[in-house]
């Protein structure tokens, strides 16, 4: 039997600190990092062998059934391992070179592997055709127009041909998670850090999304980058304290200690400790369990798990002295 734990090392480490604390939470050397599901697992681990079969159904079951934020998240990290780990895409390229799961990938690690350079606007401007390719795919598919949503923001792209894209990809699918972040992220950068209109953004789309939509996350997601850009004091604590209050709605409609929902949970504990609302925080980290995320902890520590797990036993312990959320309480802006 192969041991899937010993195959994704990138993936899944244990806490050098086996400090077992309570409050619900689990031990320290019980917490994962970014820890795929399992559906997710068994592709990586296939793909560690240099087998691309497991991926390649992967992702033609969730394009069959229209399973768009799976698709995505699934096509962010096998890019992920495949810059590191490339052979079993490589096979897969040369054995179906007009395969539309494989051309999805591989549009998505061009533009990974672009990301970095310092030539990233040129090298990005050569990967168009591949995202083009990719959109053929499958007309209903929006996860290529979310790479598109990306690619437009790497390279610059001025706002008319960008809204081109954002109108193609929410005619795709409307309440498609991913590409409402991309948005997000471009509004944020083209508008120079104008936190209050990117929160105008989130707050329209989620007001506009049904209960339980992953975009009720959205003004969260917003918020973080309030607090992260310094743009914290300029956004009335009510808005951000309302957008913390939306995403902890959204979390509490998803089973505790799953994978699924612990992106969108990390970056709520993430906003719920900058607003010292501790108790929340702490709710939050219990229905989190043991899946940590890279995302938001790495802004903050090359070593995210342990920022993580630093962050979880001051959020126990404050909760311990202020038993109450406090929705009143001073935004900080910095670093903890």
């Amino acid at each position: 039997m192969v041991d899937t734990m010993a195959l994704l090392p990138p993936f899944i480490r244990a806490s050098r600190m086996p400090v077992y604390l309570t409050g619900g939470l689990p031990a320290d050397d019980e917490v994962l990092l970014d820890a795929p599901d399992d559906r997710l697992g068994p592709a990586l681990v296939a793909a560690g062998q240099g087998g691309y079969g497991r991926a390649a159904e992967l992702l033609a079951a969730s394009r069959e059934n229209a399973a768009w934020e799976l698709r995505d998240r699934y096509v962010r990290r096998l890019s992920a391992f495949a810059r590191s780990r490339p052979e079993w895409y490589d096979s897969w390229r040369a054995e179906a070179p007009y395969d539309p799961d494989q051309l999805l990938l591989g549009a998505q690690l061009a533009v990974d592997r672009a990301w970095g350079s310092p030539a990233r606007a040129e090298l990005l401007r050569e990967v168009s055709p591949l995202i083009t390719a990719a959109a053929r795919g499958d007309d209903r598919d929006p996860v290529p127009w979310r790479l598109a949503l990306d690619h437009a923001r790497g390279s610059r792209a001025g706002h008319v041909y960008f809204g081109e894209l954002w109108e193609a990809a929410v005619r795709r699918a409307p309440l498609h998670y991913g590409c409402h972040v991309a948005a997000l992220r471009y509004l944020t950068e083209s508008w120079r850090g104008s936190h209050r209109e990117c929160l105008d953004f989130a707050e329209r789309a989620a007001q506009d999304a049904p209960p339980g939509s992953l975009v009720q996350a959205l003004p969260a997601r917003a918020a973080l980058a309030c607090l992260t850009d310094g743009g914290g004091p300029v956004v009335p604590r009510a808005r951000l304290d309302a957008a913390a209050d939306r995403a902890i709605e959204l979390s509490a409609g998803f089973p505790a200690a799953d994978a699924w929902p612990a992106e969108i949970r990390n970056k709520l504990v993430y906003v719920l400790v900058r607003l010292d609302r501790w108790t929340d925080a702490l709710e939050e980290l219990r229905l989190i369990g043991p899946y940590a995320t890279s995302f938001p902890w790495s802004r903050e520590s090359d070593d995210p798990l342990g920022r993580f797990l630093e962050v979880r036993e001051e959020v126990r312990r404050r909760a311990l002295i202020h038993p109450r959320s406090e929705h009143a309480g001073r935004v900080r802006s910095g670093g903890h």
